[in-house]
Parts: C-alpha cells; structure tokens; sequence
C-alpha cells in the first residue's frame, strides 16, 4: 500500500499523480506498487512540487508496519525516538512564551 498526500500542489503534479494512482479525495493518492516505482513517482513529486509540500507513507516490515516521508514546508517534521519514527510540530508564529 501506497499513500502520497499533496498540500498546494501544481496541477500539472496531481495529474501526473493521476496516472500511476487513485486520487480518493483532493490532493490524497493511493495504490499498491513495488519500491522501484515507488521511488520513481516520489522522484516526480520532488521534481514539481514547488512551493507546496507532501507526504509519502508506504506498508514495510518493521515495527510499525510503515514507513514515511515528507517534503516542502510544513509544521510537522519526522522525528526519530529510539528507532521509532514519530512527528513531532514547530510552534506557529507567536505561539512561543518566554
């Protein structure tokens, strides 16, 4: 199982998604592929994503039964705990206390 999640994407880059994946809501494309195609279209959304940003996660065999990636700006960034993959947030603009 595949599952790649665009935010602020160019069209160009959802319809070429479109292609190899079902699109099941706005921006959110699954399917089932091998990890050479995998790496591929991920190759193509690191090409044309711009300013927006996305997400890959993908079925492997560890611990938590997936595995996932991000790219682009975004407040929630992959954190590693002891193996253990996790997300952890930046603080929105203003919402630091001194």
């Amino acid at each position: 199982m595949l599952v790649i999640v665009l935010e602020n994407a160019p069209p160009r880059l959802r319809g070429r998604l479109a292609v190899w994946l079902l699109e099941i809501r706005a921006g959110v494309y699954v399917g089932n592929y091998s990890r050479k195609v995998r790496e591929y279209i991920w190759s193509q959304v690191e090409a044309d994503i711009e300013n927006g940003n996305a997400v890959i996660a993908w079925r492997t065999n560890n611990e938590m039964g997936f595995e996932f990636q991000t790219l682009g700006a975004n407040r929630r960034l992959p954190a590693d705990w002891d193996g253990v993959r996790l997300v952890s947030f930046f603080p929105e603009a203003g919402e630091i206390d001194l």
